[in-house]
């Protein structure tokens, strides 16, 4: 995408009202770049839509595949059944916790973050080639380099797992990552005020019980 097709998507986005920023518009991120790595990085997202009027909102696994975001599940889960019958759009949330603000007074404590929200009509996706293409990136985005050693996806696999998408045209951003806001008048309040940063890692491996060779540990994304 040229440098003027980018600029002219993240306009066009900053003025659709759905996804405009209403509070904390100084936290809101324009950077198309930073919202798709956002989105690459994050390994769950939470997708809300309506099925004959009744609210959900399920959390599953994401990857991206260019300008569409998809999710997968049974190809009878109300996520992936439902979700495309009516035609309305779901709205999908992400988000990722990373610090605590302690301030010198309860008001002022806050967290440093990043969310981001997409809207848009999904899409099914059923041609079992696709599907075994997104399957891959599926795996290789939660471990790169693990397709190719496992077992081939059968017909009735990929029959019973359902995928949709969503184009990435109606999506926003945004980030608090700084530390604390305090008022004047507090300053010399005697606790103490910072951020606690949050940063997540993988724990040790957990073979299953049930396997007796010893084989290469999989390759883990970056958190």
């Amino acid at each position: 995408m040229s440098s003027s097709a980018q600029e002219k998507k993240q306009t066009s986005s900053a003025n659709n009202p759905l996804v405009q920023v209403k509070r904390g518009r100084n936290r809101s991120i324009n950077d198309r770049q930073a919202l798709l790595d956002f989105i690459d990085q994050s390994l769950i997202c939470y997708v809300g839509f309506q099925i004959a009027g009744q609210v959900r909102v399920i959390p599953t696994c994401h990857w991206r595949d260019g300008e569409y975001l998809y999710w997968h599940g049974h190809s009878k889960a109300a996520n992936i059944a439902g979700a495309d019958k009516e035609g309305q759009k779901v709205c999908i949330t992400l988000s990722s916790l990373d610090g605590l603000v302690m301030a010198r007074s309860a008001f002022h404590h806050s967290v440093n973050y990043r969310s981001a929200m997409i809207y848009g009509v999904p899409e099914a996706i059923t041609d079992p080639e696709e599907k075994h293409e997104q399957f891959e990136r599926f795996v290789e985005k939660i471990s790169p380099g693990r397709w190719p050693q496992l077992r081939p996806v059968t017909a009735t696999e990929t029959q019973a797992t359902g995928i949709l998408r969503i184009k990435l045209d109606e999506a926003s951003m945004k980030v608090r990552a700084e530390g604390v806001i305090d008022d004047k008048d507090d300053m010399d309040w005697p606790v103490w005020a910072g951020v606690l940063p949050l940063a997540p890692s993988w724990g040790e491996p957990e073979q299953d019980t049930q396997q007796t060779n010893d084989y290469p540990l999989p390759d883990k994304p970056s958190l």
